[in-house]
C-alpha cells in the first residue's frame, strides 16, 4: 500500500467523521469467560481465544497467557501498526524492522507482600529497531507522529476514567 491508497482508503472515513462526528465514536470489546477449571480465564481477541492465567511470578506455570505481557503484546502490535501507517503516508520506506516493549513490575504489590510497592508496571519502554533509509529528521516526526496517532500509547500515557462494576 502506498500513501495515495492509503488517503483513498481513508478519505470517506474521514469526511463521515467531520460531517457527523457521532459516527467516530465507537465502542471496542472485550471479553473473557470463567470457566471456573483454574485460576485462568478465556479471552476472546476477534481472531482466536487466549486463555489467561497467573504469571509464574504470582504462581503460574507459564503455560497460559500472562495479562501483563498480552498489555505489551498489544502496545507493541498498535504501535507497530500505526508507524507503518504513518510511515506509508509520509511516502518513508520501511524494509522491515522490530518493535519491542519491556515493562517493570514489582510483585510484591501484586500478592499484597508489601502494601507499599506499587501494583502495575512502574516503566515500560517501547523501541523500534527499522530497516529504513529514512533521515533522522525524518525518523523524529516518525516516532513523533507513532506516538501521537497510536491509541494504546495514548492509552497508556493519558488514562481515562475506568468504572468498574459487580454484578
Amino acid at each position: 500500500m502506498d500513501a495515495g491508497e492509503l488517503r483513498e482508503l481513508q478519505a470517506p472515513l474521514k469526511e463521515r467523521y467531520r460531517e457527523d462526528p457521532a459516527q467516530a465514536l465507537i465502542t471496542l470489546r472485550a471479553n473473557a469467560e470463567l470457566d471456573g477449571l483454574g485460576i485462568s480465564c478465556k479471552v476472546e481477541t476477534g481472531r482466536a481465544v487466549v486463555e489467561a492465567g497467573l504469571h509464574p511470578a504470582t504462581g503460574g506455570d507459564g503455560s497460559l497467557a500472562c495479562s501483563g505481557d498480552m498489555l505489551l503484546e498489544a502496545l507493541v502490535a498498535c504501535s507497530g501498526v500505526t508507524l507503518r501507517a504513518v510511515a506509508t503516508s509520509l511516502g518513508l520506506e520501511i524494509r522491515g524492522g522490530t518493535v519491542r516493549a519491556e515493562g517493570d513490575l514489582d510483585f510484591r504489590g501484586t500478592l499484597g507482600v508489601d502494601k507499599s510497592a506499587p501494583v502495575g508496571f512502574q516503566a515500560i519502554r517501547l523501541s523500534f529497531d527499522l530497516d529504513t533509509d529514512a533521515s533522522e529528521e525524518q525518523l523524529a516526526t516518525l516516532r513523533k507522529l507513532t506516538e501521537r496517532y497510536c491509541v494504546v500509547y495514548q492509552t497508556l500515557r493519558t488514562p481515562p476514567e475506568i468504572e468498574v462494576r459487580l454484578a
